[in-house]
């Protein structure tokens, strides 16, 4: 989903404004918190103890987290081993799905430095998410996950296909 041009810069001031630290913390409580019931969290031990940067060229701002078994956490001035680059509007369509990973790296609106194989390994990861909506309601609210489960089942039918929120 591209993004009106009036709304870019709104969602581009807190980049600018706060902090890389409180960035990089409110980033890494909210992926952990998306990957609960997700099979990519399951993956994500293959690169334990890697530091990656997510860096935004155009606001410009970064931020730094380091992998430590299913989960992330901010690199807390640890030195990358990889940096993935690119604009704000490439990582937004990258988070919704609204533009494949392979599409977006072979066109150079994002790219990747440092250590090769971390990086292909990232880009994997990347390409593989295929977000559970279900999954993640089970695993965050256990035996209560029933209506909504049903919930999003509902507004799944409501959305457009390739909507990111789409529930299996």
């Amino acid at each position: 989903m591209m993004l009106p041009a009036p709304l870019i810069a709104p969602l581009k001031l807190p980049l600018r404004i706060i902090p890389a630290a409180v960035q990089a913390e409110v980033f890494t409580r909210v992926f952990n918190h998306l990957m609960r019931g997700q099979s990519l969290a399951r993956r994500l031990p293959a690169l334990d103890g890697k530091s990656v940067r997510l860096e935004v060229s155009d606001v410009p701002s970064h931020v730094d987290f380091l992998i430590q078994g299913t989960q992330i956490k901010p690199g807390r001035g640890r030195a990358p081993d990889v940096t993935i680059r690119g604009k704000f509007e490439d990582f937004w369509q990258l988070a919704t799905r609204a533009e494949d990973p392979d599409t977006l790296f072979f066109h150079r609106r994002l790219c990747i430095e440092g250590d090769t194989e971390t990086g292909l390994h990232v880009k994997n990861l990347l390409d593989a998410l295929d977000y559970d909506v279900e999954a993640h309601i089970k695993d965050v609210l256990g035996p209560f996950s029933g209506p909504a489960v049903a919930l999003a089942r509902f507004v799944s039918r409501a959305l457009p296909a390739k909507s990111f929120f789409s529930a299996r």
